[in-house]
């Protein structure tokens, strides 16, 4: 039997399917332990996510993409990499401005923070902004 070189990805959200590609060579997610490539024929894993950028890459086609993701776990199984985010969005789709102002909101409120819940959620929304802006930009 020959060994496939593709398999599928698909991101979904509580509001449904954000992204599904069936032809994907390479992904790049970022756990909690680190940064994981995968490739068709992985051994299987469950991990939970960081919110990062997400790659997904089909070498042969020339096509890649990133994802803005927040959080969640990542399933690989049978050829095919499940991400279940609490939210996640195509880097087309991402206003940049808006999340320049994010950011800048978030940090004034990690400056004004009075106590470590404020603080921890000031970086929180920080994360979430710049991985955003990096998912768009590319920077």
């Amino acid at each position: 039997m020959e060994e496939t070189h593709n398999f599928e990805v698909a991101v979904v959200t509580p509001n449904g399917e954000v992204f599904n590609y069936p032809n994907a060579t390479l992904t790049v997610i970022h756990t909690t332990d680190g940064e994981l490539g995968i490739m068709a024929n992985h051994n299987p894993l469950i991990s939970a996510l960081a919110t990062s950028e997400m790659r997904i890459q089909d070498k042969a086609n020339d096509y890649e993409e990133r994802l803005a993701v927040n959080g969640g776990f990542a399933e690989f199984s049978s050829n095919k990499l499940t991400v279940v985010a609490d939210a996640a969005e195509k880097a087309g789709e991402i206003d940049v401005n808006r999340a320049e102002r994010a950011r800048d909101r978030a940090e004034r409120r990690l400056r004004e923070a009075h106590n470590q819940r404020e603080q921890q959620l000031a970086q929180a929304a920080l994360v979430r902004a710049v991985t955003r802006i990096h998912a768009a930009t590319g920077e």
